[in-house]
């Protein structure tokens, strides 16, 4: 029976370096007055306005229902505003307010922190490299390279 591995499975690191990182984002955007959903949802209203609701879920990546949930929160809270399609009544259209855009630079702002903070230490050549290094791992876990089997000589984890 082998034992445990000499070095942390690269899978294994990686994941918890993501872990750690949204859960770093997620409290700087909190600090802000946001989340990582009111987030997405702003980026995506700020580049294409207005937006109907099921743009809004395509494009930030969520389901219809979890999406209607936070757009009332953030109707509520001032930050967008929805009204029907006169066309097609059902379709709800979502545009930010003043407010929204307000909240929009405040965590716009916590973002860029934040991503200096996370750049820290690191030259451009290491961004690069690192940059390089997530394509590559990503196509490596690819659909199409999932059905494939291992290189010879490949670590399995």
């Amino acid at each position: 029976m082998p034992g445990p591995p000499v070095e942390t499975p690269v899978g294994l690191l990686l994941a918890g370096t993501a872990k750690a990182v949204s859960r770093a984002f997620d409290d700087a955007l909190v600090a802000a007055g946001g989340s990582l959903p009111v987030w997405l949802i702003l980026i995506s209203l700020v580049s294409r306005r207005p937006a109907t609701q099921r743009e809004l879920a395509e494009a930030v990546g969520i389901r219809g229902a979890t999406l209607t949930h936070h757009l009332v929160a953030m109707e509520a809270d001032g930050l967008v505003t929805r009204r029907r399609e006169p066309g097609n009544r059902r379709v709800q259209v979502v545009e930010l307010t003043t407010e929204g855009r307000a909240a929009f630079t405040a965590m716009r702002g916590a973002a860029i922190a934040f991503d200096r903070r996370l750049r820290h230490g690191l030259g451009e050549a290491d961004l690069h490299a690192l940059r390089d290094l997530l394509a590559r791992l990503a196509a490596n876990v690819a659909p199409t390279r999932a059905a494939q089997p291992p290189r010879r000589g490949a670590d399995s984890c």
